[in-house]
């Protein structure tokens, strides 16, 4: 089993990670990849408070996630891991060539961003990350929710996915 989610969310655990990813997969833990989280007891409680006390939530810092992977990866339990945005996946799969596959799940509009889906806004740095990680071998797409068709990135960036 191990990870079978790594996905770019910037509202990290919320109902549609725990309940619309989590049930099916009958998730067991949750790797949150954030530096700043993982360094604040109440950010860690306050994410750890939207998750079944029969999953465990693991904090990690980008370098602290990347020096775990194969522990993850070889989980016997079923695990998504999560970051908030595309720089901290991008940094970790830099670190850690066991990861093949990311989810673009939530990349709400701010500033600088322009929308590429409905559910996924993005600033031209932020593009030309995702592209680095798929130049990689890292396979990009977008999906928001397991029912839905995985969208490739050239199509998320094309604008053509929804």
């Amino acid at each position: 089993m191990g990870l079978e989610l790594c996905r770019i969310d910037d509202r990290l655990i919320h109902g549609q990670v725990v309940v619309g990813w989590g049930q099916p997969m009958g998730l067991r833990f949750i790797v949150l990849v954030d530096d700043e989280v993982a360094a604040s007891d109440w950010e860690r409680e306050l994410y750890r408070m939207g998750v079944p006390p029969d999953v465990d939530v693991i904090f990690e810092t980008v370098d602290g996630a990347a020096a775990r992977m194969a522990e993850f990866m070889n989980d016997a339990r079923p695990g998504i891991l999560l970051t908030g945005d595309v720089e901290a996946m991008r940094r970790l799969a830099s670190l850690s060539p066991a990861l093949r596959a990311v989810n673009l799940g939530g990349v709400h509009h701010r500033a600088g961003r322009l929308q590429r889906l409905r559910y996924i806004f993005l600033s031209s740095d932020e593009e030309r990350a995702l592209r680095d990680l798929e130049a990689s071998g890292v396979s990009v797409t977008a999906q928001d929710v397991p029912g839905a068709r995985p969208v490739p990135l050239a199509d998320v960036l094309s604008g053509k996915g929804d």
